[in-house]
């Protein structure tokens, strides 16, 4: 399996996970809610929201128009502080983006 088929396999999984957990929404934030220099969006979105609208959003992107992947990707260490108290067992969502980061 490719890189790139490894990659699109894991953003499903985290997508279903997601899913599962209650977290996927299926309407977007506010257009405002993009409009952010913050990293992760924080001042206007819930880190699940980022992970939904963001970063699954422009790897699926990245991935289907087959543009180059960015030399790293480090987004577990802020799942595991942003993810952590949350009512739902989040532990796949952050060992799926830990794989993730494994891959760069």
């Amino acid at each position: 399996m490719t890189k790139r088929a490894q990659l699109t396999s894991l953003l499903d999984d985290l997508q279903t996970e997601m899913d599962q957990q209650g977290l996927w929404e299926q309407q977007p934030p506010a257009p405002s809610a993009f409009n952010s220099s913050t990293p992760f969006f924080a001042d206007t979105m819930d880190f699940s929201q980022w992970l939904q609208w963001v970063f699954i959003a422009r790897f699926r992107a990245i991935l289907d128009a087959d543009h180059p992947l960015p030399g790293q990707c480090d987004v577990s260490p802020m799942a595991e502080e942003a993810l952590k108290g949350m009512e739902q067992d989040v532990s796949e969502i952050i060992d799926l983006l830990k794989q993730f980061d494994e891959h760069f």
